[in-house]
């Protein structure tokens, strides 16, 4: 199981998550029209041409989610109880189409649980960064998880 335990991890560790992912025209527009989000920034190129970014902007949302889901082998996975929580998530700068997106996660706190013996709470801060290494999201992630004797 790649995923960890909460007493596993370390307050102030910084996982730098191998998997990185260029962004395709059809990764924004599935997460956009599955969402049935009609914003023409993410889905008219004539539009987008007009505003300010010159282009189509990637759906932040898919943005967050890749974001979020990369992390989960190196952090979470078969560990996870619930995600209680997302919080603080903010995208400084664009993403566009081509794009190649890296990840990092650093260990934020970790408690044992209060009503769940044997499991705990980990909260997690999430980056993605663009290939010319511009922060493009950031959020913070709460986790209730499984402990190492679990």
């Amino acid at each position: 199981m790649a995923g960890r335990a909460y007493d596993q991890f370390q307050v102030g560790e910084v996982i730098a998550h191998d998997l990185r992912r260029t962004v395709t025209e059809t990764d924004n527009l599935l997460l956009t029209t599955l969402t049935h989000n009609p914003q023409p920034l993410h889905l008219d190129a004539e539009y987008a041409k007009e505003t300010e970014f010159g282009r189509i902007v990637v759906n932040g949302l898919f943005t967050f989610s890749l974001m979020i889901g990369v992390s989960v082998g190196d952090t979470t996975l078969g560990t996870l109880i619930a995600n209680l929580g997302y919080d603080a998530v903010t995208m400084p700068a664009p993403v566009f189409v081509g794009d190649t997106l890296r990840f990092e996660t650093t260990v934020v706190q970790t408690r044992a649980s209060g009503s769940r013996p044997g499991a705990g709470v980990v909260v997690f801060e999430h980056r993605a960064y663009n290939q010319d290494g511009v922060l493009v999201c950031q959020g913070r992630r709460t986790a209730l998880m499984r402990g190492a004797a679990t």
